[in-house]
């Protein structure tokens, strides 16, 4: 069994709470390095804005194509 099983394994276990909390924890360690990195938030407006949407693909896809 390969280790991308085992997470999905472990993942399913999550319930909407869970992973809702996840996604908090992720947004505030990214206020945390933008508030300790200031020279980060200098950068174009576009490459968030493309990675944002390089982001979305794949979620996407599988939440309304699949």
């Amino acid at each position: 069994m390969g280790s991308i099983d085992r997470m999905n394994q472990r993942v399913r276990k999550l319930d909407i709470f869970d992973v809702k909390l996840a996604q908090m924890t992720a947004m505030f360690a990214t206020l945390i390095i933008a508030k300790l990195l200031p020279e980060i938030m200098t950068i174009s407006i576009w490459w968030f804005v493309g990675l944002f949407i390089l982001c979305t693909m794949k979620p996407f896809h599988a939440f309304w194509i699949k």
